[in-house]
């Protein structure tokens, strides 16, 4: 158990074990993904939404500046002031607030999928442990996600000194423009700066996203051990299975053996195989109700000498029904010839041993094809 415990996780995670993480709540998210997302919704809602939302900004400004005089003295008229230009700000700032939400949730679902567990809810105080916090930070992800912090900041601080040098002579001109005019090229400026710097994120989502993915397939890995335990747990114990199989071979031999009595002629090697043919009114063809060879063989000629089932020595014949036919199905109608001889001499033996007379003539030489043989139609 010491050796299993150290040993290396190199087996792929197996579907049972990816649905038992999924319950669990431990799917593949990148975070960086969906900061990223918000940041460029934000941006590109500023720019599409920027202009209307400055002139509603400026009037709800202007307008929450103007108190009239009653106002000023009613408590209730003051409180319907305050609250109408907020009602404003809401409506304003609400188409944004969707986009932003709708990014935030469906940019999670764009990695791992649509995922809910509540075992995830559950309390976890092993988290609380300042050993484990520590051991948290000076690991392998905590080192990944320092490397990604200062990659993020060297992507953001390049564009932004890129982003600076480009609108140099745009910043220096502000100062030569009215008022009007300078806010609104201020506002373009900025949304225009905020869109490229959140775009400048998206190298970090490119490497963030294939990382996230790799670390939850290395997360889930299994050893070797691991990997047979569940294998044995799901597909079952090989020697249950194997007991159970020779379990139902025995019971299929006793009820195979419980036929024997019912046949009207066992066809023998006469020491390797034996098979136990039986017909009734309605059948199309003898059915084979008994079969095997060497033990079994032996068994059913035991049987069939006790019940006075007749016995018959047709080598060639024996091997091609063992070999062709099973259990409880008719013979071929290659065979109906051979079989219908055999029938007839067991018939007629009846009738001999019955009401007396000529003994028949047992049958030799009967037609078997070569191809049903396996020895070819060899003694």
């Amino acid at each position: 158990m010491a050796e299993e415990s150290f040993q290396e996780k190199t087996e792929s995670p197996s579907p049972r074990r990816q649905q038992e993480a999924r319950e669990k709540g431990q799917v593949v998210r990148s975070w960086e993904l969906s900061g990223g997302a918000v940041l460029l919704a934000a941006a590109g809602g500023l720019m599409a939404l920027g202009p209307q939302l400055y002139r509603d900004m400026a009037t709800l400004l202007r307008d929450g500046l103007q108190i009239e005089r009653e106002a000023a003295f009613d408590p209730h008229v003051m409180l319907s002031t305050a609250a109408e230009p907020l009602q404003h700000l809401a409506a304003t700032l609400a188409p944004l607030a969707l986009l932003l939400l709708a990014a935030a949730v469906f940019s999670t679902f764009l990695v791992g999928g649509w995922n809910f567990s509540t075992q995830a809810l559950l309390p976890d105080f092993g988290r609380l442990s300042p050993a484990k916090g520590l051991g948290r930070i000076f690991s392998k992800h905590g080192l990944v996600e320092l490397a990604k912090a200062i990659v993020k900041l060297l992507a953001i601080g390049a564009v932004a000194l890129w982003v600076l040098w480009d609108e140099r002579l745009a910043l220096l001109s502000l100062s030569a423009q009215s008022l009007e005019a300078a806010v609104a090229h201020t506002g373009g400026m900025i949304s225009w700066t905020f869109l490229v710097l959140a775009a400048a994120v998206l190298v970090v989502v490119a490497i963030d996203v294939p990382f996230q993915i790799w670390s939850h397939n290395q997360n889930l890995k299994m050893t070797k051990e691991e990997a047979r335990q569940e294998a044995k747990e799901s597909e079952g114990d090989p020697h249950v299975k194997g007991r159970i199989r020779a379990l139902q071979r025995e019971a299929a031999r006793k009820r195979m053996m419980s036929e024997v009595p019912k046949a009207d002629v066992i066809v023998t090697n006469p020491t390797h195989f034996a098979v136990a043919l039986k017909y009734q009114n309605g059948m199309r063809a003898p059915q084979v109700v008994a079969k095997g060879k060497d033990l079994v063989a032996a068994r059913i000629r035991e049987l069939g000498m006790k019940h006075r089932v007749p016995l018959l020595q047709a080598p060639p014949l024996a091997r091609a029904i063992y070999h062709n036919v099973e259990i409880g199905q008719e013979i071929p109608a290659a065979l109906y010839t051979a079989v219908a001889e055999v029938l007839a001499y067991v018939y007629q033996l009846r009738t001999y041993r019955t009401e007396g007379g000529e003994a028949p003539r047992v049958p030799v030489d009967l037609a078997v094809p070569a191809e049903l043989d396996p020895q070819g139609g060899q003694p």
